[in-house]
């Protein structure tokens, strides 16, 4: 049985680390779409849902009294990062593919020509970008399919780090010999 504290921020913070996402989605397509292949942001994104994370298992660990263990630090990290991310790329499926499925035309140009340039700084053989470009082309991100692996990854990348956060968030135990 899952204690009431794991289940309640792990939903909770879920749900809250959704609606960031889905607004920062929206301002981003609002402001400039160019945003959408800015790397800084997507960094900054990661740090910002790794610090929500560690906050959600120290908020949890409190009101379980000040002790965690690794499983239960390690779930409420996983259910809110699970959470989070299928809310998201349901959201962004539903943009690019029915409200406005140009958009992610014109990100995969923007996403094409910063990858283009990157490239040519480190001297790629004219070979090897024309097959870059082509696969790109081939290949929608929003697509149902891209979405289902893009979710998988990102929780197994989310699943990796929160066993990282729970093995040094949990109590620490004494034996008494």
């Amino acid at each position: 049985m899952m204690n009431e504290a794991i289940k309640k921020n792990g939903i909770k913070f879920g749900i809250i680390s959704a609606v960031i996402s889905i607004v920062l989605t929206v301002l981003m397509y609002a402001i400039d779409i160019n945003l959408f292949a800015n790397s800084w942001i997507g960094i900054g994104m990661v740090f910002f849902y790794l610090a929500l994370g560690i906050y959600v298992v120290s908020t949890t660990k409190k009101e379980m009294g000040g002790t965690i263990n690794f499983k239960e630090a390690f779930t409420v990290y996983f259910l809110y990062s699970v959470i989070g991310i299928v809310i998201a790329n349901i959201f962004n499926y539903i943009l690019f593919n029915f409200i406005d499925p140009s958009a992610k035309e014109q990100i995969l140009e923007i996403t094409i020509n910063k990858t283009v340039e990157m490239m040519q700084k480190f001297d790629t053989p004219k070979d090897i970008l024309k097959e870059t470009i082509k696969g790109m082309k081939e290949n929608d991100q929003y697509s149902i399919a891209n979405i289902i692996k893009g979710s998988a990854m990102g929780i197994v990348f989310s699943s990796i780090i929160g066993l990282i956060i729970a093995a040094i968030m949990k109590s620490k135990t004494t034996y008494n010999e």
